[in-house]
């Protein structure tokens, strides 16, 4: 007797139907847990909003010295894939994702007390932010791996984008809200007196990763399978990987979104010495700018059900071409915070699509390496693209330039979405396509 083995794939493959009340109780667990981990990070606005502002006020660099230091600092950002791929590869203390928050939680916030208690100057305040952000990317992988694979186990990437999209923002708001005025607060004490207090905050999050690690909800993890046998061979999957086709066009159109010449600091200079916004307003734009976008990530969530991603993917990337555009019109530090709102309205609906592509793409078993890998590029892209703006704001003295660079390599998007698998976007939310999501399309798409 033989058993045909794309079949035996497929049924292996196809998705658990969840009731409503175990869907809300994995997004509960997903939410709660990413919100940790935007306020624990030593790249994310809480942590990085005042160590900017240290690095402007405390060591008066100029914008392109402070530009150079987050492209240095973000070193570990940019190997965020390998990071993904010990994830995929490695189980720690047998408990899979559940191990590396456990572990590197408690690693990362040992990591930030050292730091707390160590005098800090522009050399040892760089190793420190890279020495937190390798320690913490383990916990980050495991929560990116953990989340797409629920996403394309049960069909559900678009609803699984908008609540990791939802929840992100939430805790990116308080933490540029809280950022900006600790950082003020921060002003008021000595320099390693502050980083004191903003690294011991860092270590209390970590902690609390860590133990949010012991719970074990059966909802989530009861319904998770396995998507790979014993006897891996890391060299076959990196293999597999790289001959996976639907990956690339997912990740040409991470790459030309999250470029953005000019929109860090050029922008934080714009308003703040053109504009003469305070350090606290900066913070405020910026949660605005965020804020913005959840209304239109709510929407997502509930058009994935109705609409096929190829349909999202057009009209998101419609609004969000201009997106910067509104920037053009303003004279005062009130026409920027009113403007920010259209702003983060037109990129929800374009980040809901992308990122739920990006799931859909991810080759099975290899989950949490293509989402490390989206990260690598989101930090690669925005950190060379501020390079860039930087120069464009410094050599044509003035932020136009950068808004029109913005919307040029937005409009590039357009091209790029006609690479995309067309089976791969033809479906809703809710409905399995007649092959598995990671799975190469055919034979010919896994030569590509």
């Amino acid at each position: 007797m033989t058993i045909d083995r794309s079949t035996a794939t497929a049924a292996a493959a196809a998705p658990v139907d969840l009731s409503p009340s175990e869907r809300h109780g994995i997004f509960l667990y997903l939410g709660i847990l990413i919100i940790l981990l935007a306020f624990g990070g030593p790249s994310g606005g809480l942590i990085d909003i005042p160590i900017s502002f240290f690095l402007k006020n405390r060591l008066h660099l100029t914008a392109h010295e402070v530009a150079t230091f987050r492209l240095v600092a973000a070193i570990p950002l940019y190997l965020s894939f390998v990071f993904g791929f010990i994830r995929d590869m490695w189980n720690p203390l047998g408990m899979r994702d559940r191990g590396f928050m456990l572990s590197f939680g408690g690693i990362t916030a040992l990591l930030y007390v050292l730091c707390a208690f160590t005098p800090m100057t522009y050399a040892t305040l760089l190793a420190a932010i890279v020495l937190l952000t390798a320690s913490f990317l383990f916990v980050s992988s495991a929560q990116n791996g953990l989340t797409s694979v629920i996403g394309q186990q049960h069909a559900m990437t678009g609803q699984v984008s908008a609540v990791w999209n939802v929840f992100l923002s939430i805790p990116t708001v308080g933490a540029l809200l809280i950022g900006g005025k600790l950082s003020g607060l921060l002003e008021e004490k000595d320099p390693d007196q502050a980083l004191r207090i903003l690294f011991l905050v860092g270590a209390a999050i970590m902690t609390l990763i860590a133990l949010y690690a012991l719970w074990k909800p059966a909802e989530v993890f009861d319904n998770i399978r396995v998507d790979h046998g014993t006897g891996r061979h890391p060299i076959e999957d990196m293999k597999r990987l790289v001959r996976h086709w639907p990956i690339y066009p997912a990740m040409l159109i991470w790459l030309l979104w999250n470029f953005a010449p000019g929109s860090t600091t050029p922008l934080q200079y714009h308003l703040q010495n053109s504009l003469h916004a305070t350090d606290a307003q900066w913070g405020g734009w910026n949660a605005i700018f965020a804020a913005s976008f959840i209304p239109t990530y709510i929407v997502y969530g509930l058009l994935c059900r109705k609409f096929p991603l190829k349909t999202l993917l057009v009209w998101g990337t419609v609004l969000a071409v201009p997106q910067m555009v509104p920037l053009l019109f303003i004279d005062t530090m009130t026409e920027a915070l009113i403007a920010a709102v259209p702003i983060g309205l037109m990129g929800g609906l374009a980040t809901g699509a992308y990122l739920d592509l990006i799931i859909r793409s991810c080759p099975r078993g290899m989950q949490g390496t293509t989402l490390m890998m989206s990260w690598s590029l989101y930090f690669v892209v925005s950190r060379f693209g501020d390079v860039l703006g930087t120069y464009l704001y410094d050599r044509y003295g003035g932020f136009t330039v950068c808004v029109i660079a913005i919307t040029i390599v937005y409009a590039l998007i357009f091209p790029s979405l006609l690479l995309v698998p067309k089976r791969l976007i033809a479906t809703a939310d809710g409905q399995a396509p007649d092959f598995a999501f990671g799975a190469p399309e055919s034979e010919s798409d896994a030569v590509k």
